[in-house]
């Protein structure tokens, strides 16, 4: 037998560990919840009384609940893009929503490198139930994307009893295929989700949920379908009847989020699972912004700033954040989290907001930028400017986030310093190609 020295094996135990830094022996599982039109003041725990979100509330309770998050965009697919890119979605092709007629045979650039790849390149089981709204061709399924398995729609919305889109198509999938799964749309995404979870439970694994409540068509569970083969017949509800609809939209969503929390607990996986949950952008009328000014589709914060939490049990304290906060830090921040190595091929111009969530931490100062639909905004630190097609507004938040006081005259230097930083980030965006646009 060959002896080696001890001195020797300790320097070779060493570089072994040096070398092993990068891979994490039990690397937490990953739940990516994303809401569909949640406003801000939509959940009990941003107050909202009326609305039945007991798990959603608990989540609140034990993990972290951001009040200044804010979705890349006013509306779904750009925001999806931010998200699983974690760079400003016109970099990936999509400034607009994939609509199912106008864009159908585009979507999110080809060979976009997103969170899914990174987490498969980890050795991560990867997964998205629901809503995809990036591609409606097979060339832009999620399943080319990083995903292993895909279930859902491809569609902005389906009728949530026939699955048949907006545009009168079939849209229920798995994988590239269509399939017929009768039921509800949020309760299969709540059973598939769940699903994923116990057929995964021994391999570290990535989950987006994408759930279409509380978006539009307003369906409960027993109500007729509105789109057939026939056609499409609008239900034809009043304010009180649509409310309900809403309310319970929003509380069959919720009861997904218990089952997954349940799911995690009987499997023993509660421990080293990260559960992130926002919604894509802030309510339109139907909903509720609360203080916040505008709708979905606007670059007011009542289009932008939605219900955000985070829960990993036992590593994020209890609390609330106010940092400022985007979905494009989803990726950076996760990858921060489940890996160390250099992300080959990644650019970000998200941040890596992992002291907010396990330290407890602030960040610097930041700039982000919105544009859609003709108007843009820029936000550094406290301040946001908005120009709009025929008006400019400049806001400081920290005392006006409903954006009533418009300092734009007052504060000359500010406006042109912040219209400037504007201006330079629109010239670099109008560099890149886009797929989807207004």
């Amino acid at each position: 037998m060959k002896r080696i020295a001890l001195p020797l094996i300790i320097v070779l135990l060493l570089v072994s560990a040096c070398g092993n830094d990068q891979i994490d022996p039990n690397p937490p599982n990953i739940i990516l919840i994303l809401a569909d039109d949640l406003g801000y003041g939509d959940l009990d725990c941003y107050g909202n009384i009326m609305n039945d979100t007991p798990n959603l509330d608990q989540m609140a309770r034990e993990g972290l609940l951001f009040t200044d998050f804010h979705s890349n965009g006013p509306v779904c697919s750009p925001t999806r893009a931010a998200i699983i890119s974690g760079r400003y979605q016109q970099k990936v092709g999509i400034e607009a929503v994939v609509y199912a007629t106008k864009f159908r045979h585009t979507g999110i650039n080809p060979g976009t490198y997103t969170l899914a790849n990174y987490a498969k390149s980890l050795g991560y089981s990867t997964g998205i139930i629901g809503k995809w709204h990036l591609g409606y061709d097979t060339a832009f399924s999620p399943v080319n994307y990083g995903f292993d398995y895909f279930r859902g729609y491809v569609s902005g919305n389906v009728d949530y009893h026939s699955h048949i889109d907006g545009a009168g198509k079939y849209d229920w999938w798995e994988q590239k295929d269509t399939i017929i799964e009768p039921g509800y749309s949020t309760d299969l995404i709540n059973k598939n989700a769940v699903k994923f979870i116990r057929d995964n439970k021994e391999n570290p694994f990535f989950l987006y949920v994408a759930h279409e409540a509380p978006h539009s068509p307003y369906q409960g569970r027993k109500d007729p379908p509105e789109r057939t083969d026939e056609g499409t017949v609008r239900l034809r509800k009043s304010p009180e009847e649509l409310h309900k609809t809403y309310r319970e939209m929003i509380s069959v969503m919720d009861e997904g989020v218990g089952e997954i929390f349940e799911t995690l607990e009987t499997t023993g996986l509660i421990d080293n699972t990260i559960v992130f949950f926002m919604s894509d952008n802030g309510a339109n009328r139907t909903g509720s912004n609360a203080l916040l000014r505008g709708f979905k589709g606007s670059l007011w914060e009542g289009g932008h700033r939605v219900p955000a939490i985070a829960c990993w049990k036992g590593r994020i304290d209890q609390g609330t954040s106010d940092e400022f906060l985007l979905g494009m830090d989803i990726f950076p921040t996760l990858a921060a989290i489940i890996g160390k190595d250099p992300l080959e091929g990644a650019e970000f111009d998200g941040i890596d907001f992992t002291p907010v969530l396990l330290e407890g931490e602030s960040l610097p100062e930041r700039t982000a930028f919105w544009r859609y639909g003709g108007a843009k905004s820029v936000r550094s630190g406290t301040w946001k400017l908005l120009v709009q097609k025929d008006s400019t507004y400049l806001f400081n938040l920290s005392v006006d986030p409903s954006e009533k006081m418009n300092l734009f005259r007052e504060k000359t230097a500010l406006s042109d310093s912040l219209w400037n930083v504007l201006e330079k980030w629109e010239a670099e965006i109008n560099t890149y190609k886009l797929n989807t646009f207004l």
